[in-house]
Protein backbone atom coordinates (compact mmCIF):
# COMPACT_ATOMS: atom_id res chain seq x y z
CA UNK A 1 0.00 0.00 0.00
CA UNK A 2 1.65 3.11 -1.35
CA UNK A 3 0.88 6.25 0.42
CA UNK A 4 3.89 8.33 0.35
CA UNK A 5 5.13 12.09 0.46
CA UNK A 6 1.96 13.51 2.85
CA UNK A 7 -0.58 11.47 1.32
CA UNK A 8 -1.30 10.89 5.48
CA UNK A 9 -1.53 14.63 6.24
CA UNK A 10 -3.01 14.58 9.48
CA UNK A 11 -4.90 13.45 12.18
CA UNK A 12 -8.23 12.43 10.84
CA UNK A 13 -6.14 10.71 7.91
CA UNK A 14 -4.10 8.40 10.25
CA UNK A 15 -7.48 7.50 11.97
CA UNK A 16 -8.82 6.22 8.67
CA UNK A 17 -5.44 4.20 7.78
CA UNK A 18 -5.83 2.74 11.31
CA UNK A 19 -9.20 1.48 10.67
CA UNK A 20 -8.55 0.46 6.72
CA UNK A 21 -5.71 -2.03 8.77
CA UNK A 22 -8.37 -3.24 11.05
CA UNK A 23 -10.30 -4.30 7.80
CA UNK A 24 -7.64 -5.02 5.42
CA UNK A 25 -5.87 -7.97 6.80
CA UNK A 26 -3.75 -8.89 3.54
CA UNK A 27 -1.53 -6.03 3.30
CA UNK A 28 2.09 -7.17 3.24
CA UNK A 29 3.72 -3.33 3.00
CA UNK A 30 2.82 0.13 4.02
CA UNK A 31 5.15 2.63 2.53
CA UNK A 32 4.40 6.24 4.37
CA UNK A 33 7.54 7.83 3.04
CA UNK A 34 7.96 11.80 3.57
CA UNK A 35 4.31 12.01 5.60
CA UNK A 36 4.04 14.24 9.05
CA UNK A 37 3.17 11.45 10.90
CA UNK A 38 4.95 12.36 13.97
CA UNK A 39 5.33 10.11 17.24
CA UNK A 40 1.64 11.14 18.18
CA UNK A 41 0.58 10.22 14.70
CA UNK A 42 2.42 6.62 14.81
CA UNK A 43 0.78 6.80 18.45
CA UNK A 44 -2.73 6.20 17.19
CA UNK A 45 -1.31 3.98 13.89
CA UNK A 46 0.64 1.66 16.19
CA UNK A 47 -2.44 -0.95 17.47
CA UNK A 48 -3.51 -1.65 14.03
CA UNK A 49 0.42 -1.99 12.81
CA UNK A 50 0.97 -4.49 16.32
CA UNK A 51 -1.73 -6.96 15.29
CA UNK A 52 -1.47 -7.17 11.74
CA UNK A 53 -1.34 -10.23 10.38
CA UNK A 54 0.30 -10.09 7.45
CA UNK A 55 2.31 -7.06 7.28
CA UNK A 56 6.12 -7.56 6.68
CA UNK A 57 7.40 -4.26 5.11
CA UNK A 58 6.93 -0.65 6.62
CA UNK A 59 8.51 2.52 5.60
CA UNK A 60 8.97 5.25 8.03
CA UNK A 61 11.26 7.22 6.08
CA UNK A 62 10.85 11.08 6.59
CA UNK A 63 8.43 10.82 9.06
CA UNK A 64 9.08 13.55 11.92
CA UNK A 65 9.43 10.07 14.40
CA UNK A 66 11.41 10.81 17.44
CA UNK A 67 12.16 8.65 20.52
CA UNK A 68 8.56 7.95 21.12
CA UNK A 69 8.02 6.63 17.62
CA UNK A 70 11.34 4.27 17.47
CA UNK A 71 10.11 3.22 20.76
CA UNK A 72 6.62 2.16 19.10
CA UNK A 73 8.69 0.50 15.89
CA UNK A 74 10.68 -1.35 17.99
CA UNK A 75 7.21 -3.73 19.29
CA UNK A 76 7.01 -4.47 15.65
CA UNK A 77 10.57 -6.35 16.00
CA UNK A 78 9.65 -9.19 18.41
CA UNK A 79 12.35 -11.68 20.02
CA UNK A 80 12.96 -15.10 18.66
CA UNK A 81 9.98 -16.85 18.71
CA UNK A 82 7.13 -14.16 20.05
CA UNK A 83 5.52 -13.86 17.07
CA UNK A 84 5.90 -12.62 13.27
CA UNK A 85 7.16 -9.26 12.60
CA UNK A 86 9.00 -7.10 10.05
CA UNK A 87 11.23 -8.17 7.76
CA UNK A 88 12.14 -4.67 5.96
CA UNK A 89 11.85 -1.37 7.79
CA UNK A 90 12.77 1.72 6.83
CA UNK A 91 13.00 4.76 8.85
CA UNK A 92 15.50 7.48 6.56
CA UNK A 93 15.54 10.60 6.81
CA UNK A 94 14.27 11.12 11.09
CA UNK A 95 16.73 13.37 12.49
CA UNK A 96 14.30 13.93 15.77
CA UNK A 97 15.57 10.27 17.01
CA UNK A 98 18.44 10.50 19.57
CA UNK A 99 21.20 7.91 19.84
CA UNK A 100 19.05 6.82 23.05
CA UNK A 101 16.26 5.97 20.38
CA UNK A 102 18.92 4.48 18.01
CA UNK A 103 20.12 2.50 20.70
CA UNK A 104 17.06 0.89 21.42
CA UNK A 105 16.40 0.41 17.85
CA UNK A 106 19.91 -1.80 17.85
CA UNK A 107 19.14 -4.04 21.03
CA UNK A 108 15.40 -4.80 18.88
CA UNK A 109 17.29 -5.62 15.74
CA UNK A 110 19.30 -7.61 17.63
CA UNK A 111 16.91 -10.03 19.16
CA UNK A 112 14.50 -9.91 16.36
CA UNK A 113 13.82 -12.89 14.61
CA UNK A 114 12.91 -11.53 11.05
CA UNK A 115 14.28 -8.22 10.29
CA UNK A 116 16.20 -8.68 6.68
CA UNK A 117 16.23 -4.76 5.72
CA UNK A 118 17.12 -2.05 7.59
CA UNK A 119 17.55 1.50 5.57
CA UNK A 120 18.56 4.47 8.33
CA UNK A 121 20.38 6.41 5.86
CA UNK A 122 20.37 10.08 5.90
CA UNK A 123 20.29 10.14 9.87
CA UNK A 124 22.53 11.87 11.89
CA UNK A 125 23.85 8.84 13.48
CA UNK A 126 27.77 9.27 14.13
CA UNK A 127 29.88 6.88 15.27
CA UNK A 128 28.37 5.74 18.66
CA UNK A 129 25.79 4.97 16.99
CA UNK A 130 27.34 2.88 14.51
CA UNK A 131 29.28 1.04 17.20
CA UNK A 132 25.94 0.03 18.66
CA UNK A 133 24.31 -1.21 14.96
CA UNK A 134 27.95 -3.22 14.81
CA UNK A 135 27.15 -4.73 17.59
CA UNK A 136 22.95 -6.11 16.41
CA UNK A 137 24.07 -6.48 13.62
CA UNK A 138 26.72 -9.06 14.98
CA UNK A 139 23.80 -10.52 17.09
CA UNK A 140 21.58 -10.73 14.51
CA UNK A 141 20.97 -14.17 12.70
CA UNK A 142 18.49 -12.75 10.10
CA UNK A 143 19.99 -9.15 8.75
CA UNK A 144 21.01 -9.66 5.30
CA UNK A 145 21.28 -5.03 4.13
CA UNK A 146 21.95 -2.33 6.41
CA UNK A 147 22.39 1.00 4.44
CA UNK A 148 24.02 3.39 6.42
CA UNK A 149 24.35 6.21 3.51
CA UNK A 150 24.89 9.84 4.50
CA UNK A 151 25.07 8.95 8.49
CA UNK A 152 28.04 11.05 9.74
CA UNK A 153 30.22 7.90 10.07
CA UNK A 154 34.21 8.10 9.79
CA UNK A 155 37.04 5.32 9.41
CA UNK A 156 36.51 5.05 13.26
CA UNK A 157 32.68 3.38 12.70
CA UNK A 158 34.20 1.80 9.70
CA UNK A 159 37.05 -0.08 11.50
CA UNK A 160 34.63 -1.41 13.97
CA UNK A 161 32.01 -2.83 11.41
CA UNK A 162 34.85 -4.27 9.79
CA UNK A 163 36.37 -6.00 12.51
CA UNK A 164 32.55 -7.54 12.56
CA UNK A 165 32.74 -8.17 9.04
CA UNK A 166 36.11 -10.26 9.72
CA UNK A 167 36.11 -11.85 13.20
CA UNK A 168 32.36 -12.58 13.27
CA UNK A 169 30.12 -15.16 11.11
CA UNK A 170 26.69 -12.91 10.42
CA UNK A 171 23.77 -12.75 7.74
CA UNK A 172 24.84 -9.36 6.38
CA UNK A 173 25.57 -9.33 2.45
CA UNK A 174 25.12 -5.40 1.72
CA UNK A 175 26.74 -2.54 3.38
CA UNK A 176 25.95 0.51 2.28
CA UNK A 177 28.36 3.13 3.34
CA UNK A 178 28.43 5.77 0.92
CA UNK A 179 28.25 10.07 1.77
CA UNK A 180 30.08 9.47 4.46
CA UNK A 181 33.70 10.27 5.79
CA UNK A 182 34.95 6.96 5.14
CA UNK A 183 38.16 6.00 3.28
CA UNK A 184 37.82 4.05 -0.31
CA UNK A 185 40.55 1.70 1.16
CA UNK A 186 38.17 0.80 3.86
CA UNK A 187 35.18 0.68 1.88
CA UNK A 188 36.43 -1.69 -0.13
CA UNK A 189 38.08 -4.14 2.42
CA UNK A 190 34.54 -4.41 4.03
CA UNK A 191 32.76 -4.74 0.70
CA UNK A 192 35.29 -7.72 -0.48
CA UNK A 193 34.38 -9.62 3.07
CA UNK A 194 31.01 -9.57 2.42
CA UNK A 195 31.56 -11.28 -1.09
CA UNK A 196 33.65 -13.84 0.12
CA UNK A 197 31.33 -14.86 2.92
CA UNK A 198 28.36 -14.71 0.09
CA UNK A 199 30.60 -16.95 -2.12
CA UNK A 200 31.27 -19.48 0.73
CA UNK A 201 27.29 -19.81 1.41
CA UNK A 202 26.57 -20.15 -2.07
CA UNK A 203 29.15 -22.63 -2.29
CA UNK A 204 28.47 -24.93 0.51
CA UNK A 205 24.45 -24.03 -0.60
CA UNK A 206 25.58 -25.93 -3.88
CA UNK A 207 27.36 -28.62 -2.07
CA UNK A 208 24.55 -29.65 0.14
CA UNK A 209 22.33 -29.66 -3.14
CA UNK A 210 24.62 -32.10 -4.97
CA UNK A 211 24.47 -34.31 -1.97
CA UNK A 212 20.44 -34.80 -2.12
CA UNK A 213 20.30 -35.26 -5.73
CA UNK A 214 22.88 -38.10 -5.08
CA UNK A 215 22.93 -40.04 -2.22
CA UNK A 216 25.19 -42.97 -3.00
CA UNK A 217 27.28 -44.25 -0.54
CA UNK A 218 30.92 -43.14 -0.96
CA UNK A 219 33.23 -46.00 -1.53
CA UNK A 220 36.33 -45.79 0.37
CA UNK A 221 38.84 -48.74 0.32
CA UNK A 222 42.37 -49.46 -1.15
CA UNK A 223 41.57 -49.52 -4.56
CA UNK A 224 39.32 -46.33 -5.26
CA UNK A 225 37.35 -44.11 -4.10
CA UNK A 226 33.93 -42.38 -5.30
CA UNK A 227 34.30 -38.49 -5.65
CA UNK A 228 31.45 -36.04 -5.96
CA UNK A 229 32.22 -33.36 -7.99
CA UNK A 230 30.12 -30.13 -8.98
CA UNK A 231 30.26 -27.53 -11.46
CA UNK A 232 29.82 -23.64 -11.16
CA UNK A 233 26.44 -24.39 -12.61
CA UNK A 234 25.13 -26.76 -10.00
CA UNK A 235 25.37 -29.73 -12.61
CA UNK A 236 27.31 -32.25 -10.60
CA UNK A 237 28.42 -35.55 -11.76
CA UNK A 238 29.99 -38.78 -10.48
CA UNK A 239 33.66 -39.79 -11.05
CA UNK A 240 35.63 -42.75 -9.47
CA UNK A 241 39.03 -41.66 -9.59
CA UNK A 242 41.88 -44.75 -8.86
CA UNK A 243 43.76 -44.44 -5.59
Amino acid sequence: LNLNLGIVSNINRVKQLAEALKTNRSVQSLFLHGSPLTDAGLALLNPALSIHPSLVALDLGDCMLGDEGINLICGLLPPDGAKSGLKELTLSANPGVTSKGWGRLAIAVAHSSQLRVLNLDYNPLGDQVAGMLAVAVASSRTLEVLDLEGTGLTNQSAQTLLDMVENYPTALRTLILAENNISPELQQQISDLLSEGEEEEETEAREVTAREKNPWICQNNSSSQMVLMTSGLGDSLLAETEM
